[in-house]
């Protein structure tokens, strides 16, 4: 298994521009100040597969798949492309950190 004793969730977050909630997947695992791990285009949140588990020694390690990607809901794009756009896809992440409890926090992203 590639992330072997992580938990696997999805959350709710809540977008603006559609005015309604989507749901962002995730796994957990570690103890530690919180780590979100942020993949780049076009992955997933596997690509965090062979240091996730090295960082869960030392770090409450979240990855998530950004909207429209992975396991995460895909809205359909409008004309103007807002559903997509960064300020709609950085809330996303602060969401979900949020409702997991987490006010504070690290954050590594590859091509974000």
């Amino acid at each position: 298994m590639v992330f072997e004793g992580f938990e696997s969730f999805d959350v709710k977050v809540d977008s603006a521009c559609l005015g309604e909630m989507l749901s962002i997947h995730g796994i957990r695992k570690g103890r530690g100040p919180p780590l979100l791990l942020l993949h780049g285009y076009p992955q997933t949140l596997r690509i965090w597969n062979k240091i996730a588990n090295v960082l869960a020694e030392a770090y409450t390690v979240i990855a998530t798949d950004l909207r429209g990607y992975g396991q995460s809901d895909k809205p359909s794009g409008s004309s103007t492309h807002v559903e997509y756009s960064k300020r709609e896809m950085a809330s996303d992440p602060v969401q979900v950190m949020s409702r997991l409890g987490y006010e504070t926090f690290y954050l590594v992203a590859h091509d974000r």
